[in-house]
């Protein structure tokens, strides 16, 4: 293969409209439901086309024109072997790209140099190669003071401190909150939040990457003091718990997708209130409500905000706003949630009198 920058598996120039996902290969195989289409695996059988995504991707996407040829019986064409600017990486591909974790690379994309290239294929957000490219080759211009104005917000904006963070943490692991909020012109506050989140998404991704690795043990390797490590540990056991959860979150989603309730999509689990997680879950424009949110404390409500549908963190239930609960227990099965997203009758979470 000739390619400038080593990735395998992406989406080339030109191919968007063609890609696959798993449900699109459903439909095409004539299959009853995603669900059996996934335990019937047809996907592994020999001679089936690989995947243009990576090994590591949540979601598999296929090219649908290799596709169509294999259930022909016909000769599966060659993809394209040479790097456009173009060609389309998800996640990992793009974090593979700028030499950072997957993790980091959620902070990146946030970027306004980024964020505006940014696109759906077969569900799942790509970013072209020269965008990328484009963000590598050209240093941002400087956003912070050395030292933050007395009264003035934070001089870095809040889809951007994580990555920023990340970089001064690459450089030093022993990364002091006096030394942040000098760098970054931020807040104690938020460089207090902040600082220890980052080392424990941090902590937890190297854990996953090395199983056998207990969170204490990936904090030494990673160089960070002894007095910081159990702030962080306590964020990376939230994160590994989240990573635990997203199965039963992803597979809600999916019948929901198979139902036409929403778009395919991976789910994200975030960090909500200190230390629980949570998903958000935009649904099509035709849906009933906006958007759902599964909540680790509470499970599956409605959201009546499809940007925010979280809201702000709170150690309580939200209420009101045509806020509903949806299915029996914190993990109901994806049919108590569907029938609850169609009860208009369903009570609301607002109190009473």
């Amino acid at each position: 293969m000739t390619t400038t920058d080593g990735e395998c598996g992406m989406i080339r120039a030109g191919r968007r409209d063609v890609v696959q996902n798993s449900a699109d290969l459903a439909e095409a195989m004539g299959f009853a439901s995603i669900k059996t289409f996934r335990n019937k695996k047809p996907f592994d059988a020999e001679g089936f086309p690989a995947p243009i995504s990576p090994p590591e991707a949540k979601t598999k996407l296929w090219d649908g024109e290799q596709i169509a040829a294999h259930l022909a019986g016909a000769p599966v064409p060659a993809l394209p072997d040479v790097d456009d600017d173009e060609d389309l990486l998800e996640r990992t591909e793009a974090a593979a790209f700028l030499s950072v974790s997957p993790k980091t690379w959620d902070s990146y994309k946030k970027d306004r140099r980024i964020a505006p290239h940014l696109e759906k294929a077969g569900g799942v957000e790509h970013c072209p190669r020269g965008a990328l490219r484009a963000y590598r080759e050209t240093p941002a211009a400087s956003e912070a003071p050395v030292h933050r104005p007395k009264g003035s917000g934070d001089m870095v904006p809040r889809d951007q401190l994580h990555a920023r963070i990340g970089e001064l943490l690459d450089v030093d692991p022993a990364l002091t909150l006096a030394k942040l909020t000098g760098e970054l012109g931020i807040a104690n506050s938020t460089a207090t939040r902040a600082l220890p989140r980052v080392r424990g998404e941090r902590i937890a991704d190297l854990c996953a990457d090395e199983e056998d690795l207990s969170p204490e043990e990936a904090a030494e390797q990673l160089g960070y003091p002894t007095a910081v490590r159990q702030a962080a540990i306590a964020y990376t056991r939230t994160a590994l718990r989240g990573r635990q959860l997203r199965p039963y979150v992803q597979g809600v989603v999916d019948e929901l997708v198979a139902e036409g309730l929403a778009e395919p999509q991976d789910v994200e689990m975030v960090h909500v209130a200190g230390d629980a997680v949570a998903a958000a879950v935009p649904l099509a424009s035709d849906a009933p409500v906006p958007a759902l949110v599964w909540d680790e404390r509470w499970g599956w409500r409605t959201a009546s905000n499809r940007r925010h549908p979280i809201g702000r963190e709170a150690r309580t239930p939200p209420e009101g706003g045509g806020i509903r609960r949806l299915g029996c227990g914190l993990q109901p099965p994806a049919r108590q949630v569907i029938d609850g997203i169609h009860d208009d009758n369903a009570p609301s979470t607002a109190r009473t009198a």
